[in-house]
């Protein structure tokens, strides 16, 4: 079976040049999606930057997990089953609405303190 011949077919034999230009194809390629990878990397770093975030893990198990993440900074608190306890004062007191809102009403310091 005979294959009909195309006149770019004819050009591409003679020509030592035609591989050169088809990687210089692929290295144009490379290079853009570099450059995407650089300027995509350098707006996700731009705009977290200055971004707060907390997530509570598992919340009222005692598994619980506070991760809370400033800027590129990355803080991980743990529930521990110790009970604590030592010499303080009491600072005030905090009620739940029914909303769902916790209010902290601060105690007022007596003048002896």
């Amino acid at each position: 079976m005979r294959r009909k011949r195309r006149k770019w077919d004819e050009g591409s034999e003679d020509d030592p040049a035609a591989g050169l230009l088809n990687l210089f194809d692929v290295w144009i390629a490379f290079a853009v999606a570099l450059l995407l990878a650089i300027l995509s990397h350098e707006v996700m770093e731009r705009s977290s930057a200055g971004t707060t975030a907390t997530v509570i893990k598992n919340e009222g198990t005692p598994e619980m997990e506070i991760i809370k993440r400033d800027g590129m900074k990355i803080e991980r608190f743990r529930a521990s089953p110790e009970s604590l306890g030592g010499d303080g004062e009491r600072l005030g007191t905090a009620y739940r609405l029914k909303s769902g809102e916790v209010i902290y009403v601060p105690e007022k310091k007596s003048a002896g303190k």
